[in-house]
């Protein structure tokens, strides 16, 4: 299965206006945004847990990134509430559930091998430092290293950025509102760029506050490759 899978192009996903599709999990559905494989994909999917569902045990072996978006997400590490960014890296273990039921945002196999660090952070208590470029922008870091960085932006209504995506880079926005390269990008829009491209976006008269990711996708062909030979 293939969905948004060429990234040369910039892709833009109204997350909330798409169905619901049910995973072999009963109570488990999905809103994918892009994707390469099947039931074991690289892929970015939006989550919903129903009450009392839940997934069987499984070993993600290119890793797991996800932000609780809605309710409680749940497993044998902990409850882990709206706001709370986690990275499960390659060859972590858990069984997933929601007893009062959950939505997340959640990005599988596009993990470096060698990243071994589990994080656990709660965002909506970050309240981020100023921009080092962009006024009345505030920035709170969540992960960096040599091939990726990941931070949420806290906007001020009407507040502009002008990103260099060298490597890349996606988007949610998580509350507001932002107006990118003509497209308006509302509550769980999200957006990807390709390497070599900007992000040119300015929040709305309220204001957003957007989870950011950048340089991670100069290595989609070896995320891929190590998918296919796992």
């Amino acid at each position: 299965m293939k969905i948004a899978a060429d990234f040369s192009e910039r892709v833009v996903v109204h997350s909330e206006s798409l169905e619901w599709i049910a995973s072999p999990m009963a109570g488990v559905d999905r809103r994918p945004l892009d994707r390469v494989g099947d039931e074991v994909a690289r892929a970015t999917s939006i989550v919903r847990y129903a009450p009392n569902s839940h997934f069987s045990a499984h070993t993600h072996t290119g890793g797991e990134e996800f932000i609780v978006l809605e309710g409680v997400f749940q497993d044998e590490h902990g409850d882990f509430p709206k706001g709370s960014y986690i990275r499960n890296p390659p060859e972590s273990k858990h069984t997933p559930s929601s007893e009062n039921g959950c939505v997340i945002f959640v990005k599988l196999w596009q993990f470096q091998p060698e990243d071994t660090e589990h994080v656990r952070l709660q965002t909506n208590t970050m309240h981020g430092v100023p921009h080092p470029e962009f006024s009345n922008v505030n920035v709170a870091p969540l992960y960096k290293d040599a091939f990726e960085e990941v931070s949420i932006l806290a906007f001020a209504p009407n507040s502009e950025i002008s990103l260099n995506a060298l490597g890349g880079g996606e988007l949610l926005v998580l509350e507001g509102s932002l107006e990118e390269q003509g497209d308006t990008l509302v509550k769980h829009s999200w957006l990807r760029v390709p390497p070599n491209s900007e992000i040119k976006a300015t929040a709305g008269s309220e204001g957003a506050r957007v989870w950011l990711k950048i340089g991670h996708l100069t290595d989609v062909e070896n995320q891929i490759a190590r998918l296919e030979n796992a």
